[in-house]
């Protein structure tokens, strides 16, 4: 018995995937990929503003200076499927009220890279938190998991961001949305 069709698809797209975000998990970040919707809707659903250029500028230049408010600045950016939110120097997108309110009506999956405990994962689906203290990409692979579950394991295995991307549904092409430039950057 082999792969059925959407394990054969989710099976081709991985390495695409993989090799479109790169190695894109520096330590710190947080990331929020959200299916289905685009950034500007994401600054409406978190009722955010566009972020002070010259805060934004500061914070790239020291993410861990203490700058007011610096941790309520993300990033945006549409990509196939949905956007993609980005915060290397905060807490937010990992927020159950964050996600919360990203996920209405659809799936938000969130991704910490905490340097001391590792990859830390949660999945917000219509406003309820349906799964928290994952770890993408980390090779947990018990009991518990459904057979989709255990295939993105497998084929996420040490890639958290590609594997947070492919649990939302979100295809970016490239790193730009993890790593470069975001399209937006916003205040919560």
């Amino acid at each position: 018995m082999g792969l059925s069709e959407a394990e054969a698809e989710a099976a081709a797209q991985a390495p695409r995937l993989i090799a479109a975000v790169g190695d894109t998990g520096e330590e710190g970040l947080r990331l929020a990929c959200v299916a289905g919707i685009t950034a500007a809707d994401a600054a409406r659903r978190l009722a955010a503003v566009p972020a002070d250029p010259e805060v934004v500028e500061a914070l790239i230049d020291d993410p861990w200076s203490d700058i007011d408010g610096g941790d309520l600045i993300v990033g945006a950016t549409d990509v196939p499927g949905g956007c993609v939110l980005t915060q290397p120097w905060g807490y937010a997108l990992t927020l159950p009220a964050v996600t919360k309110a990203l996920s209405a009506g659809t799936v938000c999956y969130s991704l910490f890279v905490n340097p001391k405990s590792g990859n830390q994962g949660q999945v917000t689906r219509d406003g309820v938190v349906v799964d928290s203290d994952t770890h993408p990409g980390g090779g947990d692979a018990g009991g518990h998991l459904s057979a989709e579950e255990i295939l993105a394991v497998y084929l996420y295995q040490g890639q958290a961001v590609a594997y947070c991307c492919a649990g939302a549904g979100v295809r970016p092409e490239d790193a730009r949305a993890i790593a470069g430039g975001p399209d937006v950057w916003l205040r919560l």
